[in-house]
């Protein structure tokens, strides 16, 4: 399947998605506090985007229970929200996907409860960085396989290690469209296949564990911890190539 190049009309529509992502992310990570449970921040995150006029996109999606994704400490991503409360010291990945007039938009973000670690703070920070590193250096002409390698890199530089197994996506009219992008390289060859074009539109997502990156998936089916057992982090944006840049759109 072709990789869509959007119209400005249509990276507009996108533009008010995920808007209102960065919008919600923001909301939580200004009303978290310790003792809320998982169930209490979905229930604020989709409450806030359907009184924003959105629909939070991940509930029902391939069948996850709930609107927003609730990492917490040790789990990558897909956290499912439970009666776990959060607590001083924890972190917790928040991703979000929201629908507003069929158009789709994608972010995350992982936040310290109170007072975290140092090493806490260097995991959110490699994932934070590295994302934002990523996005300045895309240009048309590069290539996908290209921009995995910066982010493999720039994880491995940081003493971190990626998620093996999952990856960033195109988004558009559905929440996951082609291209896949993970965050290392497939293959010896950087130089293969598809290029990043203007009118692009696709979300970078670094996945950091700390020694290992195989996956393995927890008996609620979703949630995705490393085989290491350790804390983790993930961050997220949706850019559009535009005028030879990538613009991240789901920033306010």
């Amino acid at each position: 399947m072709a990789i869509a190049i959007r119209k400005p009309l249509e990276i507009q529509m996108l533009r008010v998605s995920n808007k209102l992502v960065a919008q919600t992310l923001q909301h939580l990570k200004t009303f978290i506090q310790p003792g809320m449970s998982l169930k209490e921040i979905n229930q604020m995150g989709e409450e806030y985007i359907y009184a924003n006029d959105g629909r939070p996109a991940f509930k029902g999606l391939y069948g996850f229970p709930s609107g927003v994704c609730t990492s917490l400490n040790s789990v990558v991503i897909h956290g499912v929200p439970d009666d776990t409360k959060v607590k001083d010291g924890d972190i917790l990945g928040l991703d979000i996907g929201v629908e507003i007039d069929g158009w789709y938009g994608d972010a995350a973000i992982t936040i310290g409860i109170g007072d975290i670690s140092t090493k806490d703070q260097e995991l959110i920070d490699c994932s934070r960085d590295v994302l934002y590193e990523a996005i300045e250096l895309i240009k048309p002409g590069m290539r996908f396989k290209e921009l995995t390698l910066i982010l493999q890199e720039a994880i491995l530089n940081r003493g971190f290690t990626p998620l093996l197994g999952f990856c960033g996506h195109g988004i558009g009219k559905k929440p996951h469209e082609e291209p896949e992008i993970p965050n290392y390289l497939v293959g010896n060859n950087p130089k293969q296949g598809p290029k990043i074009k203007n009118g692009m539109v696709f979300c970078l997502e670094p996945m950091i564990c700390q020694k290992s990156g195989k996956a393995e998936i927890l008996d609620d089916k979703w949630s995705v911890v490393s085989e290491d057992g350790l804390r983790s982090s993930h961050y997220e944006h949706t850019v559009a190539v535009i005028n030879n840049k990538a613009e991240i759109l789901s920033e306010l």
